[in-house]
Parts: structure tokens; sequence; C-alpha cells
């Protein structure tokens, strides 16, 4: 494959990534200012090289005209040159990062899924529990209210007069 060729196949692979994105999903999971301003730092950036990649590296380069130099400089100097030029060999890039920190990336991956998992369990125990703090108006519920919401600790405190336990 040609060096354009590669600059091509990156360039096809930046645009199909940028399309991927959720950059709006993404957004909304910010909480602070801060973390709102880099972020779209960052889709600034991307959004930029992006574009270089889409239009400035995804071209391909114009023919040189051998014969045209030829006629201007000389044959003997043009036909080193596109020996030269022609004898280039450009390497083929082999991704040698990827497949040591590819097993890594799954593996933290697969932690903040189960991260994301216990977080959201953790927001609705403690959604609820504020729901329930605002039903039970702490400051004006009498004692007979709270028990008419949680019997068991009715229970558990009739049985513990019962038996004559008073804690100490």
């Amino acid at each position: 494959m040609s060096g354009s060729g590669v600059v091509k196949k990156v360039a096809g692979a930046a645009g199909k990534a940028g399309k991927a994105i959720d950059w709006d999903g993404l957004a909304k999971m910010l909480v602070s200012e801060e973390a709102r301003k880099e972020f779209a730092n960052l889709r600034r950036t991307f959004e930029d090289v992006n574009h270089q990649l889409q239009t400035k590296f995804s071209q391909e380069p114009q023919p040189i005209d051998w014969e045209y130099y030829r006629k201007g400089i000389g044959s003997k100097v043009v036909d080193m040159y596109k020996e030269a030029y022609e004898s280039i060999e450009i390497p083929k890039y082999v991704d040698t990062v990827t497949p040591q920190y590819k097993p890594k990336f799954d593996a933290l991956l697969v932690e903040m899924k189960e991260a994301e998992k216990a977080s959201l369990k953790e927001s609705e125990r403690i959604e609820k529990e504020i729901a329930e703090m605002k039903e039970m108006k702490i400051s004006t519920m009498t004692a007979d209210e709270y028990f008419a919401k949680h019997p068991e600790l009715k229970q558990k405190f009739d049985d513990e007069i019962r038996n004559d336990y008073w804690g100490y």
C-alpha cells in the first residue's frame, strides 16, 4: 500500500470514528462547568484534526511530470531523480502498541460498566431515601405516625418492654 493509500485509510477511519461518537450523550454526563469547557475543547480539537484528515491528507498527490523537467534541466539529472524517487519504499506501519494495551483497556471498560451499574443502584437507593425523608416530615412527625410506617420497629420496642429489657 502506498503512503497516500495509508493516509486515505486513516482519514476514512477517523471519519467513521467521528460519526460513531455520541458527543451530545457524552456532554449530558458532565456535571461541572470546568468539565464542560474541557469537553468542548476536546470536541473542537477532534473535529479540527478530523477535518484536516478528510481534506488535506486524503487527496492523492499530483503525479510528477518528468518530461516537463527533462526539457528544462536535462534528462540525465531527471532520470537520476526519477530512479531515486521510484526506489523509495515507504515502510508499512505495524501496530505493536494496541495488542499490549487492548486487554487492559477491555478490562477497564468492564470495570467501568460494573461501577456504572453500582453507581446507578446507589443513586436509586439515595433518591428513594430522600423521598422517604421528605415524606416522613421528621420535625413534625409523631411516634404513632413513625410506627405506622415502620411496624417492625414498633413490634421490636413492644417486645423489649414486655420482656423488661430497657437497653442496659
